[in-house]
This record gives structure tokens, C-alpha cells and sequence, in this order.
């Protein structure tokens, strides 16, 4: 299963290529799951996370985030997944949410979780599905 990057985008781990002031505003403003997060809230996640920025390739303009936790061998979570406005519908959350799965795909991980409210379909296409054992999941914290 692959997804192609549309051309003129490009997709980088490289923390350091992070926007983080506008990442956090994306979160803490524009985002259902995020909003009001505190500036350094925001800060320690990424630095205790695998993130992922989408680029504009031309002038190196961050479009979009998504960031992962997990201990690399058995479990992740994808989390605070954006895509700012302007560039929505054009395929770059489908794009970004393969260049995670492909990251993590060689890691051998048991499981690879996420939570959305509106996505779902963009999640399926790169192969999410929905739980179907719900009963054995707990959660302590916000539903």
C-alpha cells in the first residue's frame, strides 16, 4: 500500500525544520483536540516525540505537522495530526499519515493507535481501521 507525496511537497523528521511557534498556534488555536494548550505543554510533547513536518519544497513553508509517541519497538500513538487551510484537499494529510505508517512499518510495532473525531477516511486510505474488540480497551483520562 503506498501513497505518493504530491509533487512540491516533501516530508522531513528532522526536529530541527520544525516551526514550532506555528505548529503550537495550529494546535493550541485552530485544532478540536489541542486547543488552549499551554506553550510548554506543547514544547515537551515534541521534544519527547517522533514528529513529522510537511514542506512546501519551494520555499521550505511548513503546511502541516503530525507527531508520534512511542517506544519504538512495540507500540505507537499518532497524535496532533494538522494540516494548515490552505493546503487541504490536496491529498498532503492522506500523504503524511503513509510517511508515518512507512516510518514505523519497519519498526516491527504491535500496534499503531490514533483517535479522530472527522478523519477516518483519511486514516483508512493508508490502512486504519476502526476498533472492533472494544471491550478489552480502557482508558484512564478524557474520552
Amino acid at each position: 500500500m503506498t501513497t505518493e507525496l504530491p509533487e512540491g511537497y516533501e516530508i522531513s523528521t528532522d526536529p530541527a525544520r520544525l516551526d514550532r511557534p506555528l505548529v503550537h498556534r495550529w494546535l493550541a488555536e485552530e485544532s478540536y483536540w489541542a486547543k488552549d494548550r499551554p506553550r510548554e505543554k506543547h514544547e515537551r510533547a515534541v521534544d519527547n516525540s517522533l514528529n513529522f513536518g510537511l514542506y512546501e519544497a519551494a520555499t521550505g513553508a511548513q503546511l502541516g505537522y503530525a507527531r508520534v509517541v512511542t517506544d519504538r519497538t512495540t507500540f505507537a500513538w499518532l497524535c496532533d495530526v494538522f494540516v494548515a487551510e490552505p493546503a487541504r484537499g490536496l491529498g498532503l494529510g492522506t500523504a503524511l499519515a503513509a510517511a508515518v505508517r512507512d516510518e514505523l512499518m519497519p519498526l516491527g510495532l504491535r500496534r499503531v493507535m490514533l483517535a479522530t473525531l472527522d478523519a477516518h477516511g483519511v486514516y483508512a486510505k493508508v490502512g486504519f481501521e476502526p476498533l472492533t474488540i472494544t471491550e478489552k480497551w480502557m482508558l484512564l483520562g478524557e474520552q
